[in-house]
């Protein structure tokens, strides 16, 4: 990021001023923090791939208002070259080094393809419903970023997976069966990323496979899905702390899978908690699961909180999130409106302390580093 290599080339030239490394030594860690460093879009490539994505939408609304006016053919040939020019387009504008706008053109004709589906099984009257055409254009913008190796269109292909599950996993009264498909499509996708560069693609996966967990929760019995989902999430995080290099190296998420595996861990244990409210008066399952989460939040701070922060902020907004279930379930029954905002006040200021004490002690080495 342009924010961590400015902070570096700062590093080099004070290190340097130091005495601590020579001028060779400087010249080449700023060529080499150059050659690494992630180029930012310009706010012009910004604007561009913008206009693009407008120009598209312009087009295909265009289309489709005049759609009874243009000749069946006519109204074929135009979508055809809409998606042609839009993925000749933008690869010829990738040759010659405008990606973002050559990304946006590939974007328009992904966009363009979905909606080719739509207007041309309108216009021939073929069976079907959203869903498989969903599945469709999620298969044809995967195979457009497998040919053109492109980051954003792993990425869209991902986006119209979820909204393939979202559509089916909520469909209670239309479907004949869950949508397990979902976790073909994860794999394959997962697989494309690899080939296609697309990181963002893979933090995208993972997160809808908890969505689909989730649904698979709440279409079947919630703990049989939670507990595994608790043991696997607490393993992957155990696995990604202690052996932190071959891990990454496997799953290639630049060193974020233990946020994933916490928000695993938490979403799991959040499950069987509000499996088991009803029951905590005389059984003690309610209290374990809260005792687990928060000693695994607790943990992951300990464990990894000082090298990532936004682990340590989804490990603050599961204890917030923890404190918040225990005292609706444990002690809501028990305390008057007054009684309320006096507990969230007193719950509200021991986490500020909490929050406070832990990020000094997460600065203070470092600042004990510098001096030294």
């Amino acid at each position: 990021m342009a924010g961590y290599s400015s902070r570096v080339r700062a590093d080099i030239a004070r290190w340097r001023q130091a005495g601590l490394i020579d001028a060779a030594t400087a010249d080449s860690l700023t060529r080499d923090v150059e050659a690494n460093e992630r180029k930012s879009l310009s706010f012009g490539s910004i604007l561009a791939m913008m206009a693009a994505l407008l120009f598209g939408a312009a087009i295909l609304i265009f289309v489709a208002a005049n759609w009874d006016a243009i000749p069946r053919l006519a109204r074929v040939v135009a979508l055809f070259a809409i998606i042609l020019g839009g993925y000749v387009g933008g690869a010829l504008l990738k040759t010659r080094d405008h990606a973002a706008i050559g990304e946006a053109l590939w974007i328009v004709a992904a966009a363009a393809f979905g909606g080719s589906i739509a207007l041309i099984g309108q216009m021939y009257h073929l069976s079907g419903d959203e869903a498989s055409a969903l599945v469709t254009w999620g298969a044809g913008t995967a195979l457009a970023a497998v040919a053109l190796r492109s980051n954003p269109l792993t990425v869209a292909a991902v986006g119209i997976a979820d909204a393939w599950l979202f559509l089916k996993g909520f469909d209670y009264y239309g479907r004949s069966e869950f949508p397990h498909l979902f976790v073909v499509m994860a794999i394959v996708l997962f697989a494309v990323s690899f080939w296609t560069r697309s990181q963002p693609a893979r933090h995208l996966i993972i997160l809808s496979l908890l969505f689909y967990l989730v649904l698979f929760a709440m279409d079947h019995a919630t703990l049989q899905v939670a507990i595994p989902l608790v043991i696997v999430s607490a393993l992957l995080f155990a696995a990604s702390v202690f052996a932190p290099e071959p891990v990454d190296k496997i799953v290639q998420l630049g060193g974020r899978l233990p946020l994933h595996a916490l928000l695993g861990f938490l979403t799991g244990l959040a499950m069987v908690q509000f499996e088991l409210a009803d029951e905590s008066t005389y059984n003690s399952g309610f209290a374990i699961a809260s005792v687990i989460a928060l000693a695994g939040i607790v943990a992951a701070i300990v464990l990894a909180g000082r090298e990532s922060r936004g682990l340590r902020w989804l490990a603050y907004a599961g204890f917030a999130f923890e404190l918040a279930v225990i005292y609706v379930v444990t002690l809501q029954s028990m305390l008057d409106t007054a009684g309320f905002f006096l507990a969230a006040a007193v719950l509200l200021g021991i986490l500020a302390i909490v929050i406070i004490r832990i990020e000094k002690r997460m600065k203070s080495p470092v600042a004990k580093g510098a001096t030294a």
